[in-house]
């Protein structure tokens, strides 16, 4: 079973009883690009003052704010010419108590300018190349960044509480368009071997208030939905909250328009160098449900997924 992490202190670098002048601001009503600006003024303002490593490491991140955001620390410190250890001091200089909070201010800064595509695929074209095959390293190391945001305690929790609503349901809706359309997909389709009460809408050719109308309060909806916001997805949206279903929401922040009213929200990272949202966290999300569903549901889940592959066999669905 996973472990809550631990919390890191933060080093004192300054006298019991006075503040530090470099720790970022913990204001809530800071925008992602404030706290981006404000770590990045608190650090040209420390330069003077740190050792050389430490001030060669504070040119990088401040010359490289979109590389920083989406390398890993050995990675920045490769292109930085440091040791991963002095970025972590780094960080730590500025009252974070590791390197990836501190990273993360990056990544939140450039996910909240680069909502429009356009935008997320210039800075992809334009952004500098430090090294041979970077890009294919950092979606790799953002990657593995949204897998480690995703597999944590509270949302083990939390796929447990979903499974146990799906298996208790009378019908599941599985809900997400144009860029979700993917994840809904593979949800109904690999959802529905096991477990036939799952239903994709598709919503084609005006017949989204149709497919919703047979749903009721005995029924969940499984709604996807990633920045920039789908109106199809939110309009279905609508029509489920007045059917008195039940909701559970799969995002990209708690802000995000489609999670008022949920009953159960996932909040997960699509971070990524692409211009498009990774997706590569709701697919695992997805199969861990699932998983979950089958794991702890009656035995006739597994009958249903051998029918299913028996059928397929017999009517040659498969090559061998």
């Amino acid at each position: 079973m996973l472990k809550p992490r631990a919390a890191i202190s933060t080093p004192a670098f300054y006298p019991p009883g006075q503040p530090n002048p470099m720790t970022p601001s913990t204001d809530n009503d800071l925008t992602a690009e404030d706290r981006l600006s404000e770590v990045s003024r608190r650090l040209a303002d420390a330069c003077p003052g740190l050792s050389p490593q430490l001030r060669q490491a504070a040119g990088y991140v401040l010359d490289h704010p979109g590389e920083v955001a989406f390398q890993s620390v050995r990675g920045s410190a490769s292109a930085a010419g440091v040791t991963p250890s002095t970025l972590v001091r780094l960080a730590q200089k500025l009252g974070f108590g590791s390197y990836e909070p501190f990273r993360q201010v990056f990544q939140a800064a450039l996910q909240a300018g680069s909502s429009e595509l356009s935008g997320r695929a210039t800075r992809l074209k334009h952004r500098p190349q430090t090294r041979p095959g970077s890009v294919f390293g950092d979606i790799g190391d953002s990657a593995l960044a949204n897998l480690g945001a995703l597999l944590t305690a509270d949302n083990q929790a939390r796929v447990e509480a979903a499974a146990k609503r799906l298996l208790g349901a009378r019908r599941v809706a599985a809900i997400g368009f144009r860029d979700t359309f993917a994840c809904a997909y593979h949800f109904a389709y690999v959802g529905r071997i096991a477990m036939p009460h799952i239903e994709l809408i598709r919503g084609l050719e005006g017949g989204l208030l149709t497919e919703l109308a047979p749903f009721g309060d005995e029924d969940i909806a499984v709604v996807f939905g990633f920045a920039p916001y789908c109106a199809d997805t939110l309009r279905a949206l609508d029509v489920v909250r007045q059917s008195g279903a039940g909701i559970v929401v799969i995002t990209d922040t708690l802000s995000s328009p489609l999670v008022p009213g949920a009953d159960l929200v996932f909040n997960l990272a699509s971070d990524t160098p692409h211009f498009f949202p990774s997706i590569l966290a709701a697919i695992t999300l997805i199969e861990a449900i699932l998983a979950e569903c089958v794991a702890r549901g009656p035995a006739e889940l597994v009958d249903n997924v051998t029918r299913f592959e028996q059928r397929m066999r017999e009517l040659g669905a498969y090559v061998e």
